[in-house]
């Protein structure tokens, strides 16, 4: 049995035998450093004939850097952010860097733990779309890496940005939505938890609801089909069910949608439901989802030209602050006679 024959790698020494220069000229040239550009040129010729390729554990150990972002979702059962988490790895993909995506399935603690074991990874950066924004995590977090927010502010960490959602307007115009259809008895579900029941929407939904005069319950919602049915199930099987029900994901909706057809509910004539991010599936219900949409094209691109231009230069940036927009379908009628 023949044993296939291992080449060794080619390094710079191998390149500088070839050019006649040495492994100092080399290394400058292949990162286009401080010799002429004619050199450049040959070097990298060279590199290519000898099947050169730049070791990333040599190169992260010379340059203090992996190439590498972490990017820690709250929970990807959430439609939304599969798309926002596949968008931020490509286009981090674009800019020179490979995405390491993790899911903290709506766990503080699991969100814990992420986030140590990727600065212990030595990622060059974590974005986080965080499941407790409030957690004292972060501020440790962020004195050892680059750290990046989305949707929700981290108070008292040392973010290098946020881009954050204008959650004043968006509950505002949902909440007045539903009041201007007549509704006067509203669950909101949340992705909050027993253990995170601060987070600046459910704090927003309070406020707006006393000034509008709505009698409002929060809910914990889990995003998977199954959870989120389930509980919408619960909130309306019930002698005085909720006439409306604003949900802070999409994905929750699609619950509250099987919800009502396993308890023979109609919407909106029995119950009217509002969604949060207007996902596509959502336009293709029955009737199709109210909801708000965000520009996710401006979100993707505000965090990557944020996130890379701290790994380089350690420049911070002003917070990014997204505005939603109303899409009304509908969802969204008055309230049964």
């Amino acid at each position: 049995m023949l044993v296939p024959e291992h080449r060794k790698r080619p390094t710079l020494k191998d390149i500088a035998a070839e050019t006649g220069l040495s492994t100092a000229a080399v290394s400058y040239a292949l990162r286009g450093i401080q010799v002429p550009e004619e050199t450049q040129q040959r070097v990298r010729a060279a590199a290519r004939r000898l099947g050169y390729e730049v070791d990333p554990i040599a190169r992260a150990l010379a340059s203090g850097r992996t190439g590498t972002v972490g990017v820690i979702a709250s929970s990807l059962e959430d439609l939304w952010q599969q798309a926002i988490t596949g968008a931020l790895g490509r286009s981090l993909l674009e800019a020179g860097r490979h995405a390491l995506i993790v899911d903290s399935a709506g766990d503080p603690e699991r969100e814990e733990a992420l986030a140590k074991r990727l600065v212990d990874q030595r990622v060059d950066a974590i974005v986080t779309i965080p499941v407790d924004p409030r957690s004292r995590h972060w501020a440790e977090v962020a004195r050892r890496v680059v750290l990046l927010s989305i949707s929700d502010s981290l108070p008292g960490a040392a973010t290098v940005a946020e881009v954050v959602f204008d959650n004043v307007v968006g509950v505002t115009e949902a909440l007045r939505t539903l009041a201007s259809a007549g509704h006067r008895d509203v669950v909101v579900l949340t992705p909050g938890l027993p253990s995170t029941p601060d987070r600046p929407a459910a704090e927003i939904v309070q406020r707006v609801a006393s000034e509008l005069g709505l009698s409002v319950r929060l809910l914990p919602c889990p995003h998977d089909l199954d959870g989120a049915a389930a509980v919408a199930r619960k909130a309306l099987d019930v002698d005085h069910r909720p006439t409306a029900m604003f949900c802070f994901a999409d994905s929750m909706a699609y619950g509250v949608y099987a919800a009502a057809s396993e308890l023979g509910l109609a919407i909106p004539a029995d119950v009217s439901v509002l969604g949060y991010d207007d996902h596509p599936v959502s336009r293709l219900l029955t009737p199709p989802l109210s909801t708000f949409h965000w520009d996710v094209f401006a979100l993707v691109e505000s965090v990557v030209e944020r996130v890379v231009a701290a790994i380089d230069t350690g420049k911070r940036r002003r917070r990014k602050v997204l505005t939603p927009e109303s899409r009304p379908r509908g969802s969204v009628g008055p309230p049964p006679a």
